[in-house]
């Protein structure tokens, strides 16, 4: 349905392109998480139950080292003592073997409770994302890059499970257990344990959060340069014919090598500084154990402490450092994740720049009496960019039950027509009514419903035939889908095929013809069999026999309807009721086909044009 001369321009802003907003100011964190809750709070009973079930494991851990500095001092009875070797000792191995066993259960316990709101809200996050997608105008998908955009969502939906796992499973039993920790070495022996360990938590934190912070923009520009290479990639292998027509592979594999080395580089620089980070984090353990035990050595050596109370400490300080060892690990993909779900939202944030109404009622096809709709265009204008108008106070009416066709040069306005019709966008001044109805006070599913299209870019799902035409009415059975077939003169070519019905038509249907596609596209529309009709070049696929045999069927379906046609060729249109000629987006001629030419006009020396071209082309005088 795209004319030459009729895409609308790019929006200047928002940027729409994932690569765009990759490169964009990073959306903050604590917004993205405010966005996020309300998905998981729809699960109450669920995240409190995982909060419990963390808080009950970190309890079970931080018991475990109590109960081993009780089992090295009870090892200190006599030895031979049978107090020692029969209660004891077995008391607190199976009290230690149970703890260990209760942290594990409760921690897969918490999994098991929380993996549903989890997965729940992922899924509403990205149903969302896809009907939001849909939702979008034209002018979105136009300007979108469909590789990068596809990672971006892709990554959103990942990051939302990522970082629900890193802060339920990773930062909140972590920050629980440091507090457990604290107050123990606090209570149980003196202040300056937890002072040596809270010091060098914060140092640690501070380190991993500077140093992490740093390396955030390696991060954010190794993402945007992946999508821009995924997003050439695709656009390369789509437009795969066009690449074999001009011999470019080679071309295609260097633009794709010069962004994979780009991304290299990025990531190259993303190692180095990462194991700048894991080295000082090394160190700063590596200071605070050593203060620690030197600590607790000089209690035992002093009398102030036990054995048991020195393995205790030490067992404290392996159990504390070993998740924080994952800080920056946890740190940075929290942040990642939070700007790759960040990244998604602000996709779900675009516009739409095209709404119903709130509380919008259906289109009413239906008028009183029964019988066919009218349409009606009224003074209706219209700017992709209000630096340049495409239609300027445009006014017609479509009978119900007839047929008009708008026909004139390429960019004179006549697709734009049909993507209004359908409210792709909007009118910039005006009206469209249908059945008295003007379409931005109704559903614009309503509309669509109402209306069936056969453009002139036929492009098909990578889906056997029968899902491809079946898409008109998908509850439509099979012999209607077959019926719809032989209406659009495609049914023994179908038949004909290994596979019948069933045949794959590749992606974008690049396994069919240019002709098998629009016959396809026929069919479709055929069975959904709605009240308006547009044909936008639905023949100009098509060789002049079927043609002919497709322009009878299209007659007999346009019967009893309301139809627009836009059409190039003007043989194909003259049996409309009426005919409007269009240049730079006003109609400066209408009328019947006998009317136009008699008139000796613009239409009578565009069919003058074309009916000495066509003796030329078939004596090949003419291309």
């Amino acid at each position: 349905m795209r004319a030459s001369g009729e895409r609308p321009p790019s929006p200047a802003s928002p940027p729409s392109s994932p690569v765009q907003a990759a490169s964009a100011a990073p959306p903050d964190g604590w917004r993205t998480l405010g966005r996020l809750l309300p998905y998981l709070w729809r699960y109450p009973w669920r995240v409190a139950a995982a909060l419990l079930c963390v808080l009950a494991a970190k309890l079970a851990n931080v018991g475990v080292p109590l109960l081993m500095g009780r089992l090295v001092d009870a090892m200190t009875l006599p030895p031979g003592s049978p107090q020692a070797l029969l209660v004891v000792p077995v008391a607190l191995l199976l009290a230690y073997g149970l703890l260990r066993f209760m942290g594990t259960v409760f921690n897969e316990l918490r999994e098991l409770v929380f993996a549903p709101a989890t997965q729940g809200a992922s899924r509403a996050v990205a149903l969302q994302a896809f009907e939001h997608l849909h939702a979008l105008s034209l002018r979105f998908h136009l300007a979108r890059q469909t590789g990068g955009m596809t990672r971006d969502i892709e990554r959103g939906v990942r990051g939302i499970e990522q970082l629900v796992s890193y802060s339920l499973y990773s930062t909140v039993p972590t920050l629980v257990e440091v507090g457990l920790v604290l107050a123990i070495l606090a209570l149980k022996f003196d202040a300056g344990f937890a002072w040596i360990t809270g010091a060098a938590l914060l140092l640690y934190i501070a380190f991993t959060v500077v140093v992490s912070e740093w390396r955030t923009r390696f991060r954010r520009e190794a993402n945007a340069l992946e999508s821009s290479a995924h997003t050439r990639a695709i656009d390369s292998l789509l437009n795969y014919e066009t690449v074999k027509y001009f011999g470019n592979e080679g071309f295609e594999a260097r633009r794709y090598d010069e962004g994979l080395d780009r991304l290299r580089r990025v990531r190259l620089k993303t190692q180095r500084t990462l194991s700048l980070l894991n080295a000082g984090q090394q160190l700063i353990i590596a200071v605070s154990l050593v203060a620690v035990l030197w600590r607790a050595t000089q209690g035992v050596a002093e009398g102030r402490m036990t054995l048991g109370d020195l393995v205790m400490v030490n067992a404290f300080m392996i159990q504390l450092y070993v998740p924080l060892n994952f800080l920056g690990i946890v740190y940075r993909e929290t942040r990642q994740h939070l700007a790759d779900v960040g990244r998604l939202f602000t996709l779900l944030a675009q516009p739409q720049e095209v709404a119903d109404a709130p509380g919008a009622p259906a289109l009413r096809t239906n008028p009183v009496g029964g019988g066919p709709v009218d349409v009606r265009f009224e003074r209706v204008s219209f700017a992709y960019d209000p630096a340049r108008p495409i239609l300027h106070e445009v006014s017609f009416d479509i009978p119900a039950g007839k047929t008009v066709a708008v026909v004139g040069p390429s960019g004179a306005g006549k697709s734009t027509l049909a993507r209004l019709l359908l409210r792709f966008y909007d009118v910039t001044d005006g009206r469209i009514l249908i059945a008295g109805q003007d379409i931005r006070a109704v559903t614009q599913a309503s509309v669509r419903r109402a209306i069936g299209i056969v453009p002139q870019d036929t492009v098909l799902f990578n889906d056997t035939v029968a899902y491809n035409i079946r898409y008109g009415r998908p509850d439509a059975s099979d012999a209607e889908v077959h019926a719809a077939a032989r209406a659009a003169h495609i049914h023994d070519f179908i038949a004909g095929t290994p596979q019948g019905y069933d045949t794959v038509v590749g992606e974008r249907g690049l396994k069919l013809s240019g002709g098998e596609k629009q016959r396809v596209a026929i069919a479709r529309t055929l069975l959904k069999n709605p009240p308006v009709l547009i044909f936008d070049e639905a023949t100009s696929a098509l060789d002049s026999a079927n043609e002919r045999a497709i322009q009878a069927e299209l007659r007999q379906a346009a019967a009893g309807k309301t139809t627009l046609v836009v059409a190039h060729r003007l043989s194909t249109v003259v049996d409309a009721h009426q005919i409007l000629v269009m240049e730079g987006g006003r109609i400066v001629e209408r009328g019947s086909h006998v009317e136009l030419l008699a008139a000796h006009g613009r239409y009578a020396a565009m069919w003058a044009l074309q009916q000495n071209a066509e003796p030329a082309v078939a004596a090949g005088l003419a291309p």
